[in-house]
């Protein structure tokens, strides 16, 4: 199989809109293998923690930093995960793994997400350089409206960070200038199928709503960062180890290995972007 990188076009796309979708990243053997390994992973079923949105609806996410050498990590490690993001990150520097996440959207349960953008919640780590960290979801179900997709304004990583405040347990962007982008830019939803992967800027403004449908949604963001750009305020330490890369086709040679009991996992009450700064209540997050 040959490695995949993002073609120029698709860079420049990105650069343009905030975003690129590209279809079929990992086929459906790989995904197959991939969301029937995370389904019955009781390490990552264990780890996983409830964030309320503004209705009390609960979104549920697993959250962890080093890559290890589990099915999940040989993705985050991939060369087309890798050198991809190489491509968009504004550095020459080595490309690092902030951290990814498991999302797990449950049928008639699963919450929303608000408008947001990653470097509202990144801003209180204290890195420096928004256009030196960049997200690659990876689609485990099909996304689609009914099962609350992604949804993106088209261009809205231009505007700089945005001011946040706090969304029920979430962290959500400020609605006065959010409602003025929705006025002036396109809104997309993004509906993907297994083994698509949409590559987002870290300003990009982005949301979801809740999964009314009877079907799951499940994705893998993976977000990626520059060794040249610093964080102030995180304990953790992957975002300034270089990934070790590893050929793509080790995600189907492999054995299906699972999460680590060892793994470097977040508690909730330790994320800064939770914490409350005191500048969070001149905000407005609600829709």
């Amino acid at each position: 199989m040959p490695m995949y990188i993002l073609s120029n076009d698709e860079v420049q796309t990105f650069h343009n809109d905030g975003y690129v979708i590209v279809r079929n990243l990992f086929s459906a053997e790989e995904i197959n293998k991939l969301y029937s390994l995370a389904t019955g992973d009781d390490v990552v079923k264990n780890n996983a923690f409830d964030l309320n949105d503004q209705t009390g609806k609960k979104t549920k996410l697993t959250l962890w930093f080093k890559p290890g050498n589990d099915l999940y990590s040989l993705l985050i490690r991939s060369e087309r995960m890798v050198y991809s993001a190489a491509k968009l990150l504004d550095s020459e520097a080595p490309v690092c793994h902030f951290h990814t996440k498991l999302m797990q959207k449950e049928p008639k349960v699963g919450g929303a997400w608000e408008w947001h953008q990653d470097y509202g919640y990144w801003y209180k780590n204290q890195f420096l350089f928004p256009d030196q960290l960049i997200s690659i979801m990876v689609a485990l179900t099909e996304a689609n409206k009914e099962n609350g997709c992604l949804q993106v304004i088209k261009g809205s990583h231009k505007l700089g960070r945005v001011n946040h405040g706090f969304a029920g347990e979430q962290v959500g962007a400020d609605m006065v200038m959010v409602n003025h982008c929705l006025d002036t830019m396109e809104h997309v939803y993004v509906e993907l199928q297994p083994g698509d992967a949409l590559f987002f800027h870290s300003n990009l403004l982005h949301r979801s709503e809740a999964n009314l449908s009877d079907r799951p949604r499940w994705s893998l963001i993976s977000c990626y960062n520059s060794l040249s750009n610093p964080a102030y305020n995180d304990d953790s330490t992957a975002w300034k180890e270089p990934v070790q890369v590893v050929p793509d086709e080790m995600l189907m040679q492999s054995e299906a290995v699972g999460a680590s009991n060892e793994g470097d996992f977040l508690r909730k009450e330790n994320d800064p972007a939770l914490k409350e700064s005191g500048w969070e209540k001149e905000v407005e997050t609600k829709l």
